[in-house]
This record gives C-alpha cells, structure tokens and sequence, in this order.
C-alpha cells in the first residue's frame, strides 16, 4: 500500500509538473510566434516594394483574375459565396470554438488549451503584422468585391491555415485511417482554395496570401511544438503528424 501510494504521489506531482510546463511552453510559443511576425513582415514589404519579379506575378495575378472575374459573373458570385460565407474568418473561427467546447465537455483540458491558444495566436499575429506593415489592397479598375483593412497578410488565408490545421489535428484520431487521406486532401484544398479567392477577387495581392499561409504554419508550429514537448514530459510517446496530436482522444475515458 505505502509503495503503490508512492508510486500514485509521484505520478501526480509528474503530471503536474508537466502541465505548468505546458502551459509555459504554450504560451511562450504563442508569443515568439507574435514577435516574429513583426521582423517576418517587414522582411516581406521591403522584398514586395524593391524586388521587381515578385511584384510582377502580384501585378499579372491580380490583372488576370480580375479579367476572368469580370467575364464570368457567376463564377464570380460562387467565389464571393466560398470566401465570405463558407471559408470566411468568422464561420472557422466558429468552427474551432465549438471544437475547443467539446474538447472541454471531453474533459481534454490541453488539448482544448492548445486549440484555443492557436486560434487567439493566429488571428493577433495577423493583427498585429497588418497593423505595422499597413499595406495596401489593390486598386482595380471596376472591382467585384471590396474588403476593408489593409491586405497584409491575408487574415483569410491565415485563418484558414489555423483553423483547418487545428479541426484536422484534433480530429484525425476519431476518423478511420481510410479515411484520413481524404481529411488531409479536404483541409489541403481548402487552404489553397481561400487563397485562390482572396486573390481572384482583387481584395489581396498574391503575395499576401502566401504571407498568410506561413505565418498561419508558423504558428500552428509553435503551439504543436508546445503541446509535443508536453507529451514527452508526461511520460507519453510523441505523436505522428498523419495520426492527430492526441490519438488518445478515442478512448472512453476522458482525459483527467
């Protein structure tokens, strides 16, 4: 008895070692991933303003797409009702909250940690990288669509990044191995989709939605890192990217 409550007591101070761990090591990756973004962005704008084979593809995506868009009115209102009904910021960011309240009812209290320190991280850092590069959408002859704010980077394709990344990672483990290729391949389009609609619309320069997706991968990065490192603190073995970030979130009993 005196061993096996030992053995109990140890366990638990382990456990809670590592959770003070995570939660430092979350938000430490939350806010390197911020900082970094600053250096990031400028790095960007000055490339954008004096490198002139980068803003030639901007120039020639934005005028090509902006053609195709004015001779196809339909194809048009389908890319609007994509970008700002079922790919728009609000409907993802949506999406992760229920996500991350369900992972709370679950009692998967780090998992849940993890999903709403991403998704938070994510949009600040978006923030904070428009607010200080204040760079300006493109102007086009007769627009099919406006958006306001500044256009770097594109919050809809690094929300996107975020959100997919963070439904995917939790997700994975509840899907059937069959059937996480097609997982991956949904969440994959997608991402690239939102992409293809911020810049066919004229709302973003080509290079704003690229700046998007990295820094959405970079903070995904980060916060995975964090929640990793966790694992192998509390004892658990490292998980595999193509298996979710908690394959345990398929067994009956909630995590405690």
């Amino acid at each position: 008895m005196v061993v096996r409550a030992t053995t109990r007591l140890l366990r638990e101070r382990r456990r809670r070692a590592a959770d003070r761990a995570f939660g430092v090591r979350l938000l430490g990756a939350a806010a390197v991933a911020a900082l970094s973004a600053v250096p990031f962005a400028l790095v960007l704008v000055l490339v954008e303003g004096h490198w002139r084979p980068l803003r030639a593809v901007d120039s020639g995506a934005a005028g090509h797409l902006h053609r195709t868009a004015l001779d196809h009115p339909a194809w048009t209102s389908a890319l609007r009702f994509l970008s700002d009904r079922v790919w728009d910021p609000l409907t993802l960011r949506c999406a992760v909250a229920l996500l991350t309240g369900w992972l709370l009812y679950r009692r998967a209290w780090r998992l849940a940690a993890w999903s709403a320190v991403t998704a938070v991280a994510g949009g600040l850092t978006g923030l904070l990288v428009k607010t200080v590069v204040e760079r300006a959408r493109p102007s086009l002859a007769d627009p099919v669509a406006r958006a306001p704010g500044f256009s770097f980077p594109s919050g809809h394709a690094m929300t996107a990044t975020t959100s997919f990344a963070v439904l995917l990672l939790v997700l994975l483990p509840l899907v059937p191995r069959r059937g996480r290729a097609l997982c991956w391949g949904v969440a994959v389009l997608s991402v690239l989709g939102v992409g293809f609609t911020r810049v066919a619309l004229g709302v973003h320069w080509f290079s704003d939605v690229v700046g998007g997706w990295l820094l959405g991968l970079a903070v995904v990065a980060s916060t995975g890192w964090a929640f990793e490192a966790w694992r192998a603190d509390s004892g658990r073995g490292r998980s595999d990217v193509a298996e979710g970030l908690e394959p345990e979130l398929t067994q009956a009993a909630p995590e405690r």
